[in-house]
Formats: C-alpha cells, structure tokens, sequence
C-alpha cells in the first residue's frame, strides 16, 4: 500500500537533493533588487495564459515588464524560485507548498491567491461513477497534497469513506475507512496523470493538466470539485526575503484585479478556472 505520508509525494522528494543543493537550504535567499522586471515561473496552462494577459494589457501602466518562463512540471518552478533564477512562481496550491517547503528546507512564501482550478475524476472507459467496476485501477496526483485532495474528491463522490476526522491536506490510503469497490489508487507525477487514462479505468486530475489535455471539469469530468468555499486556490509564490519587493507587490495587485477576473471568467466560462475571490 502506498503510504503517502512516509513518502512526502514522489515528486517532491524525488527532487530533495537537487533543490536542497540548487538552492542552499540552510541559507536564506537574498532579495532581488526592484527594476521593473518581474520573471514568473509558470505552467503553461492557465497560469502562463494569466501571466501573459497582464504583460499585453496592464503591465506597461503599471511600470513592469514581465516575463514568464514556462514549466511543465510542479518542482523545478520551486526550485528556481529558491535559488533565484527567477523572482516568483504561479502554479501552486498552499498546501502543496508547505508540504514542499517541509521536504526541502526553503523558505518560500504565499503573496496573492488568484484562481482556483477544480479537480475532477475522469475516465475513458466509464460514462458514471457506476460504471468504474469493482477493483478498478484510480490513478491519483502522487504528491501529498493533491494526494489527499484527490481522495477527499473521490469520498466527496461516494466511491470511499475518509475517517472522521481526518485532514484531507494529509489524507493517505490509511484513512480511507471503507473502499466498498475495492478500488486500488495508482500514484503518479501529476503532469502524467491525464496521459494515463487509456491505461486506467478513472484518473483524478489537476485542473491545469486537465486543461492542456482539453478536459473540462464542468463538462467531461465524472465529479469534480465545487469552487464554492474551496481551499486550493493557486497562489503567486516567491522567498520570503522578496515578499516585500515592489514589483513582487505590483504583480500580486495586477493579479487580483478586476480585469484579471473578468478574463478569466471570459476565457474559461465553463467553470475550469474560477477567480479565488
């Protein structure tokens, strides 16, 4: 049985030893000057589309330029944020971090929460929740976050009981209480879950690979999470010694401002990215 608490997510320790190194986690990152230039770490879908709206249209009357540099997975953004490669990332939930900040020693931190993405559970192979047959293969995002998140999803759905009481943030397979279809979880790194789906009889995925794999939560997904309340909201990351840096801070406002909203009501109006606020 895969015990995502021991593991602290495949991916991220997987990682350990190369952001521990890239970015010295006993020393702590020395701030970045303010120039006017901003480069975000960002997956390409829909934080890079977010990021590249602002450039073309608010950053110029805002006195920033700037840049965004894409990633397709959930470490190397962290790390290049940690040693300064870049001044920020955008494409992260809050306990995601924590639990990547826990393992690797780094001192990065929440400065504006933007949109939220929910999950889904789809599948090639069944129309309904009924359809997924009895042992069917799941697979679930193998880092402990989403890990936990993903199974909160599939009790939300009836498909497994958590126990009382239990933090969905850290939800393992040790705290599903009952599993009435004897369903059997398949971690993987999250950017393969939608790759898995011919493989697999259901998949729990992240919003923004859902969205690369042209999957919409409203629309194909089996469940999926309500946005309403929802605590994963995806935040603008940067270290703790750039929080306060101004351009960190203009960003963060052109973020959560009312243009940045309506676009992302206008570009995802199936409900696959919901503004957090």
């Amino acid at each position: 049985m895969f015990n995502r608490r021991a593991l602290l997510g495949s991916s991220i320790v997987a990682a350990s030893a190369l952001a521990l190194t890239a970015c010295g986690a006993d020393e702590p990152s020395e701030p970045t000057e303010t120039n006017g230039t901003v480069t975000v770490a960002a997956t390409p879908v829909p934080h890079a589309d977010i990021l590249n709206f602002i450039a073309d249209n608010l950053a110029d009357d805002a006195g920033l330029t700037i840049e965004v540099e894409e990633f397709t997975d959930y470490v190397q953004p962290n790390v290049a944020t940690a040693d300064n490669s870049v001044d920020a990332n955008f494409f992260q939930t809050e306990p995601y971090l924590d639990e990547y900040n826990a393992a690797n020693g780094t001192d990065l931190v929440t400065v504006a929460a933007v949109h939220i993405e929910p999950l889904g559970l789809y599948s090639d192979k069944a129309a309904t929740l009924e359809e997924i047959p009895e042992g069917g293969q799941v697979a679930i995002p193998g880092d402990g976050s989403n890990g936990g998140r993903a199974l909160a999803l599939l009790a939300d759905a009836g498909l497994i009981t958590l126990a009382d009481g239990v933090d969905v943030t850290l939800a393992t397979e040790d705290d599903i209480a009952e599993n009435p279809k004897n369903l059997e979880f398949v971690p993987l790194e999250a950017a393969q879950l939608a790759l898995s789906l011919p493989d697999v009889d259901a998949a729990v995925i992240n919003g923004n690979y859902a969205l690369e794999a042209d999957l919409s939560p409203a629309e194909d997904a089996l469940h999926s999470e309500s946005p309403d309340g929802n605590p994963y909201a995806n935040y603008l990351v940067t270290t703790a010694a750039n929080a306060d840096n101004e351009d960190i801070q203009k960003l963060a406002e052109l973020l959560q401002s009312d243009e940045v909203k309506q676009f992302i009501l206008d570009t995802w109006d199936d409900g696959s990215v919901v503004p957090a606020s």
